[in-house]
């Protein structure tokens, strides 16, 4: 049987990876200079909060208390994309911090699903959300 504090402590953490992206996305789109882009960041936005939401579900079957929140990392990273996008006048630089963030929830998402103590049920979660680094990898 698996240790279910480890399997919530796995989903926690993608948890606020997950929700790091998406705001990251929204913060994104806020900055995003063309409206095509600008909407395509809303959408995957969107998207992540929803894997968020089956995350947490997952976690409260699991009997633990979700994440409800993103990482300190994550909000010094917005803050840096803030300024190289004031500092550019395109989407490159938007675009740019988008792609290392898709890298790095990417590889939260594999090093989880490559974790053999990791139960059923939180894998069959983590392989929910699985598709969105590789989706636009």
């Amino acid at each position: 049987m698996s240790d279910q504090s480890h399997d919530i402590d796995v989903l926690n953490d993608l948890i606020a990876t997950t929700l790091d992206s998406a705001d990251g996305y929204s913060d994104a789109a806020d900055h995003a200079k063309n409206p095509m882009i600008a909407d395509l960041f809303k959408q995957w936005a969107a998207e992540r909060r929803q894997v968020v939401a089956d995350l947490r579900i997952a976690v409260r079957d699991l009997g633990g208390q979700p994440e409800d929140d993103g990482t300190v990392l994550a909000s010094a990273h917005r803050m840096f994309m803030d300024l190289r996008s004031s500092m550019s006048n395109d989407d490159r630089a938007v675009i740019d911090e988008v792609e290392r963030g898709e890298d790095h929830i990417k590889d939260k998402y594999e090093h989880a699903l490559g974790d053999e103590a990791l139960g059923p049920q939180a894998r069959a979660a983590v392989q929910g959300g699985a598709y969105l680094g590789a989706r636009r990898s």
